[in-house]
């Protein structure tokens, strides 16, 4: 099996979830779905509001979880990978 770049893994998860984060605050932003979503969100990410500024806001704390998160996960995969 081959290994994973870990900085790749986190930067692909990274947009990934940033993206998600930020398509989540402008759709609550609408009114049209996720309000529930975006209020747990909102107590994890400082600044997480259903506003533009906000959604923003919260695509960058996204972005900045999910770079580390994908980051430690691929490293671990790679560790258990050797053994």
């Amino acid at each position: 099996m081959s290994r994973l770049d870990i900085k790749a893994f986190g930067l692909a998860a990274g947009i990934l979830w940033g993206a998600a984060m930020l398509a989540l605050g402008l759709v609550n932003t609408a009114g049209a779905w996720g309000s529930g979503i975006a209020q747990t969100m909102a107590a994890f990410c400082l600044g997480y509001k259903p506003t533009i500024v906000g959604s923003i806001i919260g695509g960058a704390w996204g972005f900045l979880y999910a770079l580390v998160g994908g980051a430690v996960l691929a490293w671990l995969y790679n560790i258990i990978l050797e053994i």
